[in-house]
């Protein structure tokens, strides 16, 4: 066995592990940091399909901007609320039952179409190309985003403020 399935199987345990303890933790931040720990495996998983550019950005947006984003919301509400937050789990049968269909529907799927197992090789610079479309094609779109952010940061650091 090479090291690209041990690496996919690693990431798979890490990627389970992390993704069952966000959502029975009872610690709302100890749940965000096992969050950053799943979307940081997602980024070794689409190192490891050659995407270079979906790792950086998994990394820099995901892990990075949106975990920042909701343990500052998480310590400016329980600022607000004056209480620690906690996070309950009254649903977990149902949620359970459900994750397990959409896992049998998933396999039963697969099972009668299998994967192709050979991978067809990228052809040219991604990286090149995704860039040049979010600057020409997408400006519109991106620039949005970036306005939005800076008002969601805004609102935020206004609330996070000392009363006076």
């Amino acid at each position: 066995m090479t090291a690209e399935p041990l690496a996919f199987w690693f990431l798979s345990v890490v990627l389970v592990g992390s993704a069952l303890a966000v959502v029975l933790s009872k610690n709302l931040f100890h749940s965000v940091l096992w969050l950053a720990l799943a979307l940081t495996g997602t980024a070794g998983v689409f190192l490891l399909l050659d995407s270079e550019f979906l790792a950086a950005v998994q990394l820099l947006l995901y892990a990075g901007g949106v975990i920042t984003i909701v343990v500052f919301a998480i310590v400016v509400t329980e600022r607000l609320v004056g209480q620690r937050i906690s996070q309950t789990n009254n649903r977990i049968a149902g949620g359970a039952f459900i994750a397990m269909a959409l896992l049998a529907l998933i396999v039963s799927t697969i099972v009668r179409r299998p994967l192709p197992v050979t991978r067809l090789p990228a052809v040219g610079d991604l990286t090149r190309v995704v860039g040049e479309k979010v600057l020409t094609t997408f400006v519109l779109p991106f620039e949005l985003l970036g306005v939005l952010m800076l008002a969601a940061m805004l609102s935020a650091i206004y609330f996070a403020r000392p009363e006076e």
